[in-house]
């Protein structure tokens, strides 16, 4: 339910303002912040649907020196976008608090049914990617919260056009879905950093420092 940015020609709505993200510095920084959740620093990468999480993600893991990413379209379900909380404490976060290697079922979205068992290492520095992954039950548990800066009819504009109409049935359940779940317990206030992309590669904007 994410997507790339678009070619570094045509962005989209990029950010002109701030240096451009060094994902070098911005892994260290995460290094060097103390453990959250037992030996580990759990980090959130969240943002609405469409607005680039996984690739961003995917750039901080290999930054990170091949960091463990748990995406969170494995826990969630067609019958529960939103309601994983409980799949996510028992399946992954009471492990990695013992410093325990997680295990956790990925779910299939062609199949609508839960796959073999796959393996979370507590590493130093864990990324937990999805929308929601900042949400009120995860933050104490939470090194720091990042926040892809899309707009949401932007980031979903580009989630539709990337599924085609075929998926317009389940994007229009998803909108309603992640409104109501934002409405109730939003992460954008509670971010430690909003990454915006820009015309090449992103900005990273401390969120004490953001103007919008």
């Amino acid at each position: 339910m994410d997507q790339p940015p678009p070619p570094a020609d045509q962005p989209s709505q990029p950010d002109r303002t701030g240096a451009a993200l060094d994902l070098d510095g911005l892994a260290g920084h995460l290094r060097a912040l103390p453990p959250s959740c037992g030996p580990v620093r759990l980090v959130a990468v969240d943002g609405h649907a469409g607005s680039g999480k996984s690739t961003f993600t995917d750039r901080l893991a290999a930054a990170l020196g091949g960091a463990p990413v748990l995406h969170l379209d494995d826990l969630a379900t067609h019958d529960e976008l939103f309601e994983w909380t409980d799949r996510f404490r028992s399946q992954v976060l009471d492990a990695l608090a013992l410093g325990r290697t997680a295990s956790y079922r990925p779910y299939d979205w062609v199949r609508r049914a839960f796959g073999p068992p796959a393996a979370l290492p507590p590493a130093p520095v864990v990324l937990v990617e999805g929308v929601g992954a900042g949400r009120r039950a995860l933050r104490p548990h939470l090194a720091c919260l990042l926040w892809l800066d899309l707009p949401p009819c932007a980031a979903w504009e580009r989630g539709r056009r990337r599924d085609g109409p075929g998926q317009a049935e389940f994007w229009d359940g998803w909108m309603r879905a992640e409104q109501s779940h934002f409405a109730a317990d939003p992460s954008r206030p509670h971010a430690d950093f909003l990454i915006r992309q820009r015309n090449a590669g992103y900005a990273v904007i401390p969120a004490g420092q953001a103007t919008t």
